[in-house]
């Protein structure tokens, strides 16, 4: 069984720097969300604008899942699209349709009429957030921090919202690529600054979300995009906190995705992670990747044996955080995330 001794160092930290752990460290992307009733509860008296606003209504949507689970690690509550709001967007969740950015980014005029916002004035309810989340974390566990990629953020601005195939943003790309750079740099250097006052405000890692990046080609990707992510990541590792890079759908251009940088690389459930992590490199710790539809329906042993499986890819070598290969779904039954959560740790630490 795993020690029940606080460890020097969080459990989760040392797995981001390759040390030996006395078992694989577990979180849950959306761990924190609407499958628990405790964040339903909250959500019925609460927009999710006004959750991230209030200080005190982040931390306990963020410390909710570690009161049921034994995850090693918490991940703050808010959304990635709060940075192009502190740079002067309009920011409204419609229902049926999410996120709604206005106006999009599709010119220079309106790219010049953006901020580059002070993460201390504009999004300091997010830093009080991590200090209230810091003072109530229990011995062991670890605060990550994050923000949205470059890339998947500015396809936000520029769509005006989700979508399927990206062509304005790919237009703006290939048709008028001074733009699209001018806006991703702008953006970039938004993303460190607010990422530098969330490690200084006490995120002891942060992870750097590319959710759309899958949309891209390989060759797309290295021209118009990693440059980006590699400043921003570079510039934010230089703090001395591991950072974790994730994408999905980047399975076929995960070596490319790879090389700009993290302590940490992430990898979906579409490519097994012993493969994953040839491609990343060994030198490197892994984070993945049950599928999380596995977690939602069908027997328990199903999910178990699944994770039994990425385990034994694993190896037991240092450096595997178990996570989903992206979020918790709103369907997922908690008692499974607590069997998953149980099972990695007793199995690992065998």
């Amino acid at each position: 069984m795993p020690s029940t001794a606080a460890p020097t160092s969080p459990r989760f930290l040392e797995a981001c720097r390759r040390r030996k752990t006395d078992a694989t460290p577990i979180w849950l992307m959306r761990q924190a969300g609407r499958y628990l009733p405790e964040y339903r509860k909250i959500r019925e008296t609460a927009t999710l604008l006004e959750m991230c606003e209030r200080p005190e209504l982040a931390a306990e949507v963020t410390l909710q899942p570690l009161r049921r689970f034994d995850l090693d690690a918490a991940i703050l509550f808010a959304d990635i699209l709060l940075v192009p709001r502190a740079m002067g967007l309009k920011l409204e969740f419609v229902k049926g349709e999410g996120p709604v950015l206005t106006p999009p980014i599709r010119s220079r005029r309106e790219l010049a009429r953006l901020r580059e916002p002070d993460p201390h004035e504009s999004l300091g309810f997010v830093l009080d957030a991590v200090r209230i989340v810091r003072r109530e974390l229990a011995p062991g566990k670890a605060l990550i921090g994050f923000a949205g990629a470059p890339f998947t953020v500015a396809s936000y601005m520029v769509e005006g919202g989700p979508s399927d195939d990206y062509r304005t943003t790919k237009a703006m790309m290939h048709g008028d690529a001074p733009l699209w750079r001018a806006l991703m740099m702008k953006l970039s250097r938004a993303t460190i600054r607010y990422l530098r006052a969330q490690v200084e405000a006490g995120a002891q890692a942060v992870q750097l979300f590319d959710s759309w990046v899958g949309s891209l080609s390989p060759e797309d990707y290295e021209r118009f995009v990693r440059p980006y992510s590699k400043l921003v990541i570079d510039e934010v590792s230089e703090l001395g906190v591991p950072v974790i890079s994730f994408g999905t759908g980047n399975s076929g251009f995960l070596d490319r995705f790879a090389a700009a940088g993290g302590d940490v690389v992430g990898a979906d459930w579409r490519i097994p992670l012993d493969e994953a992590w040839s491609k990343i490199g060994r030198g490197r710790a892994i984070q993945g990747n049950l599928d999380p539809v596995l977690l939602t329906s069908g027997p328990t042993r199903a999910v178990l044996g699944a994770a039994r499986r990425i385990l034994e890819r694993a190896g037991g070598r240092p450096g595997h955080i178990f996570n989903l290969g992206h979020g918790v779904l709103p369907t997922t039954p908690p008692e499974r995330v607590k069997a998953l959560v149980d099972f990695v740790h007793h199995e690992s630490a065998r």
